[in-house]
């Protein structure tokens, strides 16, 4: 197993527990918020802060010179007229590179397919699902009746897709811009690793 694996999702189509199955079935690293943690570690931010940040692009002028207060990374030279949300978003850029160069490993969200744009071990996906499907799972994940699960969805994709926007070239969602994309309302969750597993052996045999 040589191949980057990075998800985009929408929110309740099990994108997340996905990648986590197939970081357990190759025996590589995972990477979720646990990109924020180590992203903090090494710029120097508070986790909080990336929390804040992850996955909502903020373009408030008020509230990024408040919160500039509280970093004390990047905050040399060229960073220091930066407004904190696309700091927030370097840091974690520069640690998507870091995870990538140590070896095989998933990458949920966060724009790791951008990040990683141009290297040839990298398999960028997308998992995507019906709706109903992604109400019955938010539903049961967070205890929430079928309208507070609908606004959540839209809400969490509106943040991702704005987001994804934002920063990249590139549109969220959109077929062409990764390698495969999958209806796991279709195969379910394991017939979502299965058929990505198949994915990445023909990859690699390609290769």
């Amino acid at each position: 197993m040589k191949t980057v694996i990075t998800i985009g999702r929408q929110f309740g189509s099990g994108g997340r527990e996905i990648g986590e199955k197939l970081s357990k079935a190759y025996g590589i690293n995972y990477y979720d918020r646990e990109l924020l943690t180590r992203a903090a570690k090494e710029s120097g931010f508070c986790e909080e802060i990336l929390q804040n940040h992850d996955e909502r692009p903020t373009n408030s002028f008020l509230y990024n010179l408040v919160i500039d207060t509280y970093s004390f990374g990047y905050n040399s030279s060229s960073f220091v007229d930066m407004p904190i949300s696309q700091k927030v978003f370097l840091a974690q850029f520069d640690t998507i590179k870091k995870v990538a160069e140590e070896g095989p490993c998933v990458i949920v969200g966060r724009c790791a397919d951008y990040a990683l744009e141009g290297r040839d071990n990298v398999i960028n996906l997308f998992i995507y699902a019906d709706e109903d499907f992604k109400i019955r799972r938010v539903m049961d994940i967070y205890d929430l009746d079928e309208n507070k699960a609908r606004d959540m969805i839209n809400k969490k994709d509106k943040q991702r897709q704005s987001y994804y926007n934002y920063y990249t070239n590139r549109k969220w969602g959109k077929a062409d811009t990764y390698d495969l994309c999958i209806n796991s309302s279709v195969l379910g969750i394991d017939g979502s690793v299965k058929l990505i597993k198949q994915f990445v052996e023909d990859f690699e045999s390609n290769s």
